[in-house]
């Protein structure tokens, strides 16, 4: 018994000294995350506020905050002539550039992981413009197309295959395809590199036992790595749908929104309403929250999307 009872006080002895290792690291994990959170609420709590009162208040360009007029804002915002005809656009810019850049991507990480010889020029040659500002190339596409200075009107002409000068960014047609094009050069290295680090994760014991049961390579494909590739296209498909449904720089530098008003995006309707003609950054600002939250939605569905089928 007493060797029992001189047992006792030592483990009891030893919970403060747990207690104090256990808010060290707590408090050494909250080091850690501070600055990272101090980003997060400079850089985007605090502007999303911002943008969410402006949106709820008449805030034109050079007077400033004029008083709440909620829901004025919205109202006006859901209401502009151009809204609906940006977010139809939008879309169909959103479609086409998802499709062609994860297809495209995915068959290039494909040519790059079965080419062993030149896989890495191959590599090298397809990244390159990825490290290519988007504002920069857009600049360089709009020298391109031009029709009075840009090379590929003329070669089209001694072609034979146009009778006079070719207008890229004239038609509607013409210009949403040459900015698809702009944005598929730009990007397609970029999204074949994602999918191939995917590919490399593959395990080729896997392959190899699918192929030895006599599997070929397009069942190999279709029921081997397009399975254990959905994380990589999951996180392709976010990022591509993203960044296309906030498309403006390579449309406000090649069309700026025209001909017409044909290739408006919805953030570029933002930049119209709060700058140009209309300078109202409250109505600019609800369209803003508008497409934050359509945003989020499209996020949440994908994700979801992606987790069922990875259960299924």
């Amino acid at each position: 018994m007493p060797a029992k009872l001189s047992a006792r006080p030592p483990a009891r002895s030893t919970r403060p000294a747990i207690v104090a290792v256990a808010r060290r690291r707590a408090l050494h994990g909250w080091a850690y995350a501070a600055p990272t959170a101090v980003l997060v609420v400079g850089l985007f709590l605090l502007p999303v506020l911002l943008v969410g009162q402006m949106s709820l208040s008449d805030w034109p360009l050079l007077s400033g905050n004029q008083g709440i007029n909620a829901p004025a804002n919205y109202q006006d915002a859901l209401g502009h002539r151009y809204f609906w005809d940006s977010v139809v656009f939008t879309v169909k810019y959103t479609v086409i550039a998802t499709v062609l850049l994860i297809g495209l991507g995915l068959g290039l990480a494909l040519l790059v992981q079965e080419s062993s010889r030149w896989s890495a020029v191959l590599r090298t040659s397809i990244l390159v413009p990825s490290a290519l500002g988007l504002a920069s190339a857009s600049l360089l596409f709009y020298a391109l197309y031009s029709p009075q200075v840009g090379p590929l009107s003329p070669l089209l002409q001694r072609l034979g295959l146009a009778d006079g000068p070719v207008t890229f960014l004239g038609t509607p047609d013409s210009a949403l395809w040459s900015t698809v094009f702009l944005v598929v050069w730009r990007f397609a290295g970029f999204y074949m590199l994602l999918l191939m680090v995917g590919l490399q994760g593959i395990p080729h014991e896997v392959i190899e036992a699918a192929r030895m049961d006599g599997a070929n390579r397009r069942q190999t494909f279709v029921s081997i790595t397009l399975p254990l590739l959905r994380p990589s296209l999951a996180l392709c498909t976010v990022l591509c749908v993203t960044g296309s449904l906030l498309a403006f720089d390579q449309f406000y530098i090649l069309t700026k929104g025209g001909p017409d008003n044909s290739t408006l995006t919805v953030v570029q309707l933002i930049y119209n309403v709060a700058f140009q003609g209309q300078n109202d950054l409250g109505v600019a600002a609800a369209l803003s929250i508008v497409v934050l939250v359509v945003l989020v939605v499209v996020n949440v569905a994908q994700m979801r999307a992606m987790r069922t089928s990875q259960e299924d």
